[in-house]
């Protein structure tokens, strides 16, 4: 199935009464007012806050290693986070067109917006800092960063693509993977931490895992010791 080409959303539009909120006497009690229907609302509606656990590191290099992957995270989730944007207003300017010739043309034009924006910014980032980028497109559209070139233009441009990185060790196959690797999951550690203070903007994974349980599995996993 062709991910970006023929990929159409369906969004059910409700229709919905105007809510209101007033306050009743002295007991400060909140109704909503839902087509004439008073419902008292003793709750708060809050944002959802994920519960992190403390930071410790066994030993200063680990420490000095973890603050550099988050810098280099920091530095690089926005372009992902931007990667994504583009494919779903893609697809979903896409779902509009009806003629297959307004199509190609608009999935051409977008094309080479995202090429042109990400190669000159890909030149820029160290071989460590093109490592995450890779694997954080793959997070957050759940496509890799080759198959995401080869759905754009072509097998040709994608192998292309892929041999050059691999030239500065960069796989763009490479997937981000918090259960079997550990520097994914430290990568997935800082994210959530810089969204819970909003330092970075939150944006769902597009891959299915849970975060409570990578945390447990990588706190309670003994690694072997080198011999």
């Amino acid at each position: 199935m062709n991910y970006l080409k023929y990929l159409f959303l369906i969004c059910p539009f409700l229709m919905v009464a105007q809510v209101t909120e007033t306050e009743q006497d002295t007991t400060e009690t909140t109704y909503l007012i839902i087509k004439g229907d008073s419902i008292p609302q003793t709750t708060i509606d809050l944002d959802e806050v994920m519960l992190l656990h403390k930071l410790k590191f066994d030993s200063r290099e680990d420490r000095i290693r973890y603050l550099i992957l988050r810098r280099k995270t920091l530095k690089v989730y926005p372009y992902a986070k931007l990667a994504a944007d583009r494919l779903d207003s893609m697809n979903t300017r896409l779902a509009t067109l009806t003629k297959s010739r307004d199509k190609k043309r608009y999935t051409k034009r977008v094309q080479k917006y995202i090429e042109g924006e990400f190669s000159e910014e890909l030149k820029k980032f160290s071989r460590t800092e093109g490592q995450i980028l890779v694997k954080l497109i793959h997070r957050q559209t759940g496509i890799t960063a080759f198959d995401l070139v080869k759905e754009l233009r072509n097998g040709w441009r994608a192998f292309w693509y892929n041999t050059t990185a691999s030239m500065f060790d960069i796989s763009l196959k490479r997937e981000f993977d918090p259960f079997n690797e550990k520097e994914d999951y430290l990568i997935e550690d800082i994210l959530q931490r810089n969204f819970q203070s909003g330092r970075l903007e939150r944006q769902k994974s597009a891959l299915d895992f849970d975060f409570y349980d990578l945390t447990d599995k990588w706190l309670n996993s003994k690694e072997p010791k080198a011999e």
